[in-house]
């Protein structure tokens, strides 16, 4: 038996606004909202930077401009992963 060439990946992620507070984003149907305070490192970020994410395997989330991983279990239940990053000041 001959393997398939797999088709296209049709889930996506997308930045829906972003805001002095924080951004929207859209992926697996779901809107969710990313604030500064929680994830500081895309409060300086680039917008071309911050809209360039992708969405890989279905839950994992990636910005490859600013080389930053998230999965979205940690946007939907951020209880089960008390380490935060902190800025220094």
């Amino acid at each position: 038996m001959k393997l398939q060439k797999r088709g296209k990946t049709i889930s996506k992620a997308e930045v829906l606004n972003i805001s002095t507070h924080g951004m929207w984003l859209y992926a697996n149907k779901k809107e969710y909202f990313l604030s500064y305070k929680e994830y500081p490192w895309f409060e300086d970020a680039k917008v071309k930077d911050i809209c360039n994410v992708e969405l890989l395997n279905g839950y994992h989330l990636y910005w490859p401009d600013l080389d930053i991983d998230l999965e979205t279990d940690s946007l939907e239940n951020p209880e089960k992963y008390p380490l935060t990053f902190r800025k220094e000041q």
